[in-house]
């Protein structure tokens, strides 16, 4: 493997870290010289050299092979999220190295959970970096980077082919090159419309943008510290839960659709799922929060479920209530938003509505594969036949994926803390939600959890985020070989 090759595309994405650290020290700058303007230059200064000297020094070659390419986008999201420390080591605050690289990985990740006690604290450029990771994040950092990089022929196609995943790749019927065109044609122009519509509905320009790269990125990032509830107003929150459950979409049939594409939202049974799946729970939970006198109206219980259920289900993971004192029917159905979230191609997180469709139709083609031994069945997703190797894929990610939140529960546990918060730490963490439940509900934060538990927590986030797969080929020694 060549090494140095590795090095200099992980340092191209640096450089675009870095250029948002810019960007949020020129913040900085028009907010008074607020005081993270140091610590963003500084970091900015430290980023850039790690990222210009691998491209100075690293002689340019365009090919590379399937093993780079996974060493490359790997490599990339977790230099991204150390370096995502520098600005938080340097402010000082709450944040020791535990704290700034799990503020910085969920940044990244788009899990959006947080150590602070006190978000206000920050400076405005603070509060815009951390945004920042969230949109870097949302979209892919290597996608993000390639659709900004020159031409790399082949090169671009491997690493598209590494960062997105193979039931995400089902609804794109492009070239690569248009793929990531597209993929960021939607996301930023999506994101300039929720920013124009939530400064309509009364939010400061400052506050539109960052919820609004928190909001397409389904981060769940604030400027607040009663998040979202914070500004109690119920067409903001209706905005940005349009747009959460959008950013849950596989952004292909979002484009498709706005151009008038056969392939799109209205036909696709994934997306058909999701909307009756969401729609479902909401309803459900309404009714129950009515009944038990959670809230006196049905209406008013309608607002708060229909809003943590779009966050949630969407791994967004903004709060406009305390969902740790709903009842517990409520709080299942969250978890069961939690477990699955949206579907692949899209920004969230979770096991994706497309592989719980997928392993309903598995288990629905064994039964009748019982009843007819003799029968050829094939399994389809949206009109796409699904070879084998896709299918049993699946179905063997979705058993590694529960036990990884297994495995997290039990170390959270061992650490001291109680199995309700463990539990909804690990499955919020694997699935990129943000809040979960008891001392890390969505009212709450990660502060109280010991530093394993939120290293724990860290780590189940970028496997998450990286589909697991891809992360634990650094740990396969010989697949280095």
């Amino acid at each position: 493997m060549r090494t140095g090759l590795v090095f200099k595309y992980i340092g191209a994405v640096l450089l675009l870290d870095s250029i948002f650290m810019l960007i949020s020290a020129v913040i900085s700058w028009f907010n008074g010289m607020d005081s993270g303007f140091t610590p963003l230059m500084l970091s900015f200064f430290l980023t850039a050299i790690l990222g210009i000297f691998p491209l100075i020094f690293v002689r340019r070659k365009e090919q590379i092979n399937a093993k780079e390419g996974y060493c490359i986008v790997t490599g990339a999201w977790l230099m991204s999220c150390l370096v995502g420390t520098f600005p938080y080591l340097l402010w000082g605050g709450e944040f020791d190295m535990v704290n700034a690289w799990f503020e910085s990985v969920s940044g990244f990740t788009t899990t959006g959970s947080t150590i602070l006690t006190d978000v206000e604290a920050l400076p405005r450029s603070l509060l815009f970096w951390r945004a920042s990771t969230h949109w870097i994040g949302g979209v892919g950092i290597v996608m993000f980077a390639l659709a900004i990089l020159p031409a790399l022929g082949k090169t671009r196609m491997t690493l598209y082919r590494v960062e997105l995943s193979t039931l995400a790749k089902d609804n794109y019927r492009f070239q690569t090159q248009k793929i990531i065109r597209i993929l960021l044609f939607v996301y930023v122009g999506l994101t300039f419309a929720e920013i124009s519509l939530l400064r309509i509905a009364g939010m400061e320009w400052f506050d539109a943008i960052t919820h609004s790269f928190s909001t397409m990125a389904t981060g769940g990032f604030s400027t607040k510290n009663a998040s979202i509830a914070a500004f109690d107003n119920v067409w903001v929150e209706i905005i940005i839960s349009v747009f959460s459950f959008i950013s849950g979409l596989h952004f292909g049939l979002i484009f498709t659709t706005l151009i008038g594409g056969h392939n799109n939202v209205f036909r696709s049974e994934v997306a058909r799922y999701y909307f009756i799946f969401t729609v479902t729970g909401i309803l459900i939970m309404a009714l129950n929060l009515w009944t038990t006198n959670t809230y006196t109206t049905f209406p008013e219980a309608l607002r708060y479920s229909a809003f943590q259920g779009v966050t949630i289900i969407s791994t967004t993971g903004f709060a406009t209530a305390n969902t740790n004192v709903w009842p517990p029917l409520s709080i299942a159905i969250l978890f069961m938003f939690m477990i699955q979230c949206a579907c692949a191609g899209s920004t969230a997180g979770g096991l994706k509505c497309d592989r719980v469709l997928l392993a309903a139709k598995v288990f629905k083609n064994k039964i009748r594969q019982q009843q007819h031994p003799n029968a050829v069945l094939r399994i389809k997703l949206d009109g796409v036949t699904q070879d084998d190797s896709t299918v049993n894929f699946a179905m063997l990610y979705i058993v590694v994926y529960l036990l990884f939140i297994i495995l997290g529960t039990l170390i959270c546990t061992a650490c001291g803390v109680d199995f309700i918060s463990s539990l909804s730490a690990s499955a919020t963490s694997m699935s990129n939600v943000g809040p979960g439940f008891g001392i890390v509900g969505s009212m709450d934060n990660f502060s109280a959890m010991p530093d394993i538990g939120k290293l724990t927590s860290s780590l189940l986030m970028l496997f998450g985020r990286l589909e697991i797969f891809g992360l634990l080929q650094l740990f396969m020694i010989k697949w280095w070989v």
